[in-house]
Formats: C-alpha cells, structure tokens, sequence
C-alpha cells in the first residue's frame, strides 16, 4: 500500500467481493436505461430461450421479465428480443443480432467503468466503518 492507501492494483479479497458487486447502470436517454437486471435477464434468455424460464432463473415473475423485454424492445430501432407464440410445442424467445450487439456493448462499457473507478472505489472501502 502506498501513502494515498492505495494497493498495487491487486485487490484483497474484501475489495474484489465489493467490486464485483459495484454496478453500471446507463441512462441512455430520457427514460431509457439499461443496467445490470436487463443485461442479466438478456443473457439469461439467450440461455434459456424463454422469457419465463430466464425470469425464473432470476427469481423474477414472467410478468416482470416480459416488461422488461418490452421496454427494451420498444427502446431501440429494431427489438433486441423476438419471441415465438407458444402453443402444443410451447413457444420462445430468442436475442436478435441487435440484442447480441446491445449486450455486447453494455458489459464492454460495463468492464472499462469498473477498472476505471477502482482505484477510487479501494480508497472509498477503506474509509468504511469495519462491519
């Protein structure tokens, strides 16, 4: 550690646990956002292929998955998300290029903020009262 308490750039494991659970969320535009609960859900569906079956993975109900995959879908150009009608063979969902892209994106920006502010973010651990 130097004379500003900083570290040599490795984080302890009490620092890695809080950056690791430091989050980016992007205010686009008025009114549109996209942060870790959307990318989480995106990703999940792409897992999954389903809108229920990610939103179950998330502990979320389909009604709060199938907004989210609206308010996005309705955000952008074209949709990031194009779902099938179920049916005998039940139906489905899938992320469009566009999504893959999004995603992309999101979790690039989403890197290079938190190694940005990690020094700054080590510092502010340190003055945290001890639990």
């Amino acid at each position: 550690m130097n004379k500003t308490g900083m570290t040599d750039g490795s984080p302890t494991s009490t620092e890695a646990q809080s950056i690791d659970s430091t989050r980016v969320r992007l205010q686009i535009k008025q009114g549109v956002a996209l942060g870790p609960g959307k990318a989480a859900l995106l990703e999940a569906l792409e897992r999954t292929g389903s809108i229920s079956a990610a939103g179950r993975s998330l502990d979320m109900s389909y009604r709060r998955a199938w907004l989210l995959i609206h308010s996005v879908n309705q955000a952008y150009k074209e949709p990031l998300v194009e779902a099938s009608k179920g049916g005998a063979g039940g139906g489905g969902a899938q992320l469009t290029p566009l999504g893959r892209e999004v995603l992309s994106i999101y979790r690039r920006m989403e890197r290079k903020a938190l190694r940005a502010i990690q020094p700054d973010l080590e510092v502010l651990q340190k003055l945290l009262r001890e639990p």
